[in-house]
């Protein structure tokens, strides 16, 4: 496998531009071709039967621009899709956000009371409520699926009353119980999540950890490029940007998760 390949990273929209900023910050020397699933997102309502044909669609795209490793940068599509998409590139690397993010969590919570929010096909599924559990058995996880997070930062809607609002009703039932009982860690198991971060801490205050899987999976990659010798080195890389529709929406909201202004021209519209 030449290590001057690209990396390929894809999900259902820009939530996963979360990732891909944490994935250029830990590996500044690496190209990235990022696919954005934008014309059929949500992936979290979806069925697993669809989930896993749409993820296969869009490795195959990847795969077709000659990567070097796969990463799913969806929790839909990590929790879902993983197994067939390993099972199908073998032996090219392909890493889910999934198994970072549960283990950056145990590792966060004290009491082992973690609170994870999600999509509903994440929650219902219950991939993070076992990853969990194989690391830390004794955890106790409360799922809350949260679906209205996804359109709210899809439409670049991160603060304000109404944002706030959302997430205190969302998080009501969790941290409604008496204070010895809360989760001391929330995860944030969807990559669209990360963005409402300043909400959730106005929101829960300072003593609970908050957690998602960026920053861990960029770990994860490194470590494995390192491993298997894939790494680039000298000067800095470049990425690409691909999206089955709506190239302008992405630039404009995109540049909220990828912390820099994308310029239209730097979409490419695809089909799958």
């Amino acid at each position: 496998m030449p290590a001057g390949r690209p990396i390929g990273v894809f999900d259902s929209g820009i939530g996963g531009l979360t990732v891909l900023r944490a994935l250029r910050a830990a590996l500044p020397h690496e190209d990235f071709i990022y696919l954005g699933d934008t014309a059929r997102l949500p992936y979290g309502t979806k069925s697993r039967e669809s989930v896993i044909r749409y993820s296969i669609q869009a490795g195959d795209a990847l795969i077709g621009r000659e990567i070097k490793c796969l990463v799913i940068a969806c929790n839909t599509a990590s929790a879902v899709a993983l197994d067939a998409l390993r099972a199908r590139y073998a032996p090219l690397p392909v890493i889910g956000v999934l198994e970072p993010g549960a283990k950056a969590a145990c590792a966060a919570s004290k009491s082992g009371r973690i609170a994870v929010v999600a999509t509903e096909g994440t929650v219902q599924g219950g991939a993070y409520q076992t990853a969990i559990h194989t690391l830390r058995p004794t955890a106790r996880v409360i799922a809350q699926a949260c679906q209205l997070f996804v359109a709210l930062t899809e439409e670049g809607w991160i603060d304000g009353p109404l944002v706030t609002g959302i997430i205190q009703r969302y998080l009501e039932p969790i941290f409604g119980t008496p204070a010895e009982e809360h989760p001391d860690c929330l995860l944030l198991g969807c990559t669209h999540f990360p963005v409402l971060r300043p909400v959730f801490r106005s929101v829960l205050g300072p003593s609970i950890a908050i957690v998602d899987s960026a920053a861990t999976t960029a770990a994860v990659v490194q470590r494995m490029l390192e491993e298997t010798h894939l790494g680039r080195s000298g000067e800095a890389g470049g990425t690409r940007l691909l999206a089955t529709d709506g190239p302008e929406r992405f630039a404009r909201v995109g540049g909220i998760f990828l912390g820099e202004r994308i310029e239209l021209g730097r979409v490419e519209a695809i089909d799958l």
